[in-house]
């Protein structure tokens, strides 16, 4: 038995298996459902939100804006805080306050309650978050396991989101858009209640070193500006002078942000995490599918129901298919190759699989048959995603010194909450300048009403297919990256490389013999 696994296996260490980790996963799995429910569930509830509280067409936009504000500025912050205070005290104080501005959001009389709920559930989002991926990272260190473990983590991550928008089509169709906050009480209360009772964190594995409050006042701006700049963008275009100004002013804070962790004792986000060759492969290529993602699952809603004339439930539904891709991928695929097969085998594969998929969609027309082109895409799209998140997700947090864990698993959740913001407005402005061209060329010969609104819908199905070609580039490049960056073996081999330890007894171990 080599050194670090006797260290490893000797009590109240990191690398000791916990008795009741796999009923923790459950509720850390329910948390992260919750998570990502809320992030498409919302979009469904907006129209009859926006009607109810008598919320302006100008104003809309930031029952989406202040959540992801909040929550992509702070999740570096809600990582450290994780790492300081210990992940099980950060996920139940997490949990209490997402469901607390949950139910703030779900009796919101006007529009400034409503935005402000928003704004405390992306904060309260940016602790649960990192917490509960670091908590799987301490606590799962056998290969296998943990392979079993992200497998679930991963496709509830992936999935999630189309799960919320047949929850919220429900909810919104057959209750009251209300429900799509307060649908999320008894989630909290669930996944606090199991982790508080199940959850036993590893010993040693925190971070007391002073906060380091310029690193924090620096990077929440920088993602904050950076966020909104995307976020405004897609609103008032990319010419505007706030837009412009919101990406210089977040280029110089998170230049600075950069300067300051390379001289501070105890930086926010120590360099060796995102230095690291193969987490800074695995933050930049899936930053990059989360772009071609979040367009997509923006496009296809609309397509579905404006073009198609599906309702809420319909459109839910029709999603399916993706989730079940992703859950496949991600359980079965991954979990059952990833001890066999290096991760960039299984990453580089699976974002081409779903630049595949994403590649027949750029078919699309009015008339498209849901059973030849939508299903084969999304099962592609899915069994892709899935395939590639999962190895992502287990190998962005492996071999990284425990008390780095939170700041590790809150750049997995930044990549991606950047990513989401310049999706969907990168993706959104390219559809709709491919849309007004369209429209400018074809509505001449267009002499009656339905002719004009039948080349209304072509112009928006040729914006979405001009657009879904970029999101078909943005894979092909993410999966350039992985298969270039991401040089770990299979993780089988003791103690991870590229950990950031000094020396072997420094690095977690990933299987206990």
């Amino acid at each position: 038995m080599s050194e670090t696994v006797q260290k490893a296996a000797a009590p109240g260490r990191a690398g000791v298996p916990d008795a009741n980790r796999w009923k923790a996963l459950a509720f850390i799995a329910l948390a992260q459902l919750m998570v990502v429910l809320d992030a498409t569930i919302v979009n469904i509830a907006m129209p009859s939100a926006q009607v109810d509280l008598g919320i302006s067409d100008g104003n809309r936009q930031w029952i989406v804006t202040a959540y992801a504000l909040a929550f992509g500025g702070l999740l570096l912050f809600g990582g450290r805080i994780a790492d300081l205070w210990g992940r099980k005290r950060a996920f139940v104080v997490g949990l209490g306050g997402f469901a607390a501005a949950s139910a703030l959001g779900g009796a919101a009389a006007n529009e400034a309650m409503m935005f402000g709920a928003r704004a405390l559930q992306g904060a309260f989002g940016a602790l649960l978050a990192p917490a509960a991926l670091s908590l799987l990272a301490v606590m799962f260190t056998d290969a296998k396991e943990r392979a079993k473990a992200f497998g679930i983590y991963g496709a509830i991550a992936g999935g999630g989101g189309a799960v919320g928008l047949i929850l919220g089509g429900f909810l919104t169709e057959y209750l009251d858009w209300r429900w799509t906050f307060f649908v999320n009480i008894p989630f909290a209360i669930i996944a606090a209640a199991g982790a508080y009772f199940v959850i036993r964190e590893p010993e040693g594995g925190r971070n007391r070193s002073a906060l380091d409050i310029p690193g924090v006042i620096l990077s929440t701006l920088g993602l904050v500006s950076l966020v909104y700049g995307f976020t405004r963008a897609e609103s008032e275009g990319w010419s505007d002078s706030v837009t412009v100004g919101m990406f210089v002013a977040s280029a110089v804070l998170l230049a600075a942000f950069v300067l300051v962790e390379s001289k501070v004792k105890a930086p926010l986000l120590p360099l060796r995490v995102i230095t690291e060759r193969n987490r800074g492969g695995i933050y930049l290529s899936l930053g990059l599918a989360i772009i071609s993602m979040f367009g997509l699952f923006l496009f296809l809603t609309y397509y579905l129901q404006i073009v198609k004339g599906y309702s809420p439930v319909k459109t839910g539904f029709a999603f399916l298919p993706m989730i079940a891709g992703m859950i496949t991928g991600s359980t079965q695929i991954g979990t059952r190759l990833m001890t066999r097969v290096a991760p960039r085998l299984l990453m580089g594969p699976g974002f081409l699989v779903a630049a595949l998929g994403m590649l027949i969609l750029t078919r699309l027309e009015i008339g498209s048959s849901y059973a030849a082109v939508l299903l084969p895409a999304m099962l592609l799209l899915g069994l892709g995603m899935g395939t590639a998140f999962m190895p992502a997700m287990s190998l962005a947090t492996q071999g990284v010194e425990p008390r780095d864990a939170g700041v590790a698993s809150a750049m997995v959740n930044t990549s991606q909450q950047v990513g989401g913001a310049i999706g969907t407005a990168l993706l959104n402005t390219i559809a709709a300048s491919a849309t007004t061209s369209y429209i400018k060329d074809h509505m001449t010969g267009a002499a009656s009403k339905p002719q004009q609104q039948l080349v209304q819908l072509e112009g928006m199905v040729h914006g979405y297919t001009s657009a879904i070609w970029f999101a078909v580039g943005i894979l092909v490049a993410a999966a350039t990256i992985a298969l270039t960056f991401v040089n770990a073996g299979k993780p089988d081999m003791g103690a991870v490389a590229g950990s950031g330890a000094e020396n072997a007894e420094d690095a977690v171990p990933v299987m206990v013999h």
